[in-house]
C-alpha cells in the first residue's frame, strides 16, 4: 500500500484512459502519426486540466490484438504517445501530481516495463499477469516469471498494476473463484495492485467482486477496472483504493470517442465529494 500512497496521495485516485488511435502496421492503421499524437495530446490535456490523478496510455485501437508480444511497431508508436503525453502533463500539471502509466494490449507487460523505463512512466497496468484465460486472441498465459526478472534487469522496479479474471476473457480450469485468482496474482505473480473488472469494456465491476478481492487480499490496493460512471461511484468507489476510467470520459459514453470535458469534472468532483 505504500508504494501506490506514494505515486497517488489522494484517496481513491481516479486513473483515465487516453486510447490510442490504431498505430503502424495494425489492420486499420490510418496512415499518419501526427493525427494519432493530437488526438492523445488533446485527450491527455483535458483529463490533466480537469484535475484526473493518473493516464494510462493504450494501444485499444489496434484490433485484433495479439495474444503474445506486441509487434515492434506498436511499440514505437507507443512510446511516441507515451512521450507526448508526458509533455502535456509536464506543461498542465506544475507540481508534477498527474502519474503515467502504459498497457500494451493484449497482455504484453514486458514491453510496457521496457516502455516504462524508455519513458519515465510511473506504472503499468497488464490485463493476464498469472494463470491462463480463454480471450477472443486465443489462450493466453500470465508471464510474471518473465516480467518480475525482466523488471529486475531493467532496474526501473516499476509498479504492476495486474488485472484479476479479466474482462473479454474466461479463465481455463475449473472451480476458479476470485479469492483464489486475487491472492494468486498478488502473492504469486507478485502484483503489486489489483485491477477487477466487468465483463466487458465499460460494464460495471460487480461489488462482490470487490469485496471479495479485499477480503482475500487485505494488502494490495484493490482497483475497479471497468464500468464506474456518475450513476454508480457513490456504492462502488468507497469499496476499493481508486478506479480507471475509459467509457464514462468519452463524448456520449463511445469508448472510441474523445475525452469529453465536462464528464472528466463530472466524475472528479463525484469522487472527490466521497472523501
Amino acid at each position: 500500500m505504500t508504494q501506490f500512497a506514494e505515486l497517488f496521495p489522494v484517496p481513491r485516485p481516479l486513473i483515465g484512459m487516453v486510447h490510442l488511435a490504431p498505430l503502424p502496421g495494425t489492420p486499420r492503421w490510418g496512415g499518419n502519426i501526427d493525427d494519432v499524437i493530437k488526438r492523445v495530446m488533446d485527450d491527455a490535456r483535458i483529463l490533466a486540466e480537469e484535475g484526473i490523478d493518473g493516464i494510462i496510455v493504450e494501444n485499444f485501437g489496434d484490433t485484433p490484438y495479439a495474444a503474445g508480444g506486441a509487434h515492434p511497431a506498436t511499440v514505437a508508436g507507443m512510446t511516441i504517445g507515451v512521450l507526448a503525453v508526458h509533455g502535456v502533463v509536464r506543461e498542465v500539471d506544475t507540481e508534477s501530481r498527474i502519474r503515467v502509466g502504459i498497457n500494451v494490449l493484449r497482455a504484453d507487460v514486458i514491453s510496457a516495463l521496457s516502455i516504462a523505463a524508455a519513458t519515465g512512466a510511473s506504472f503499468v497496468r497488464t490485463n493476464v499477469l498469472t494463470g491462463a484465460l480463454v480471450t477472443d486472441q486465443g489462450i493466453i498465459e500470465g508471464t510474471a516469471h518473465e516480467a518480475l526478472r525482466e523488471r529486475r534487469l531493467l532496474g526501473s522496479g516499476t509498479p504492476i498494476f495486474a488485472d484479476v479474471m479479466s474482462k473479454h476473457a474466461y479463465p481455463v480450469g475449473a472451480g476458479v473463484v476470485m479469492e483464489l485468482e486475487a491472492r494468486a496474482t498478488a502473492y504469486r505473480g507478485l502484483a503489486d495492485a489489483l485491477i477487477v473488472t466487468g465483463d466487458e469494456t465499460g460494464a460495471a465491476t460487480s461489488a462482490e467482486d470487490l469485496r471479495r478481492a479485499r477480503s482475500a487480499v487485505p494488502d494490495r490496493p484493490i482497483l475497479i477496472g471497468s464500468g464506474l460512471d456518475a450513476g454508480n461511484i457513490g456504492h462502488l468507489l468507497p469499496l476499493c483504493d481508486g478506479a480507471i476510467l475509459g467509457t464514462a470520459l468519452k463524448v456520449d459514453g463511445v469508448t472510441e470517442g474523445p475525452v469529453d470535458r465536462d464528464r472528466v469534472r463530472e466524475m472528479v468532483g463525484l469522487a472527490r465529494g466521497l472523501q
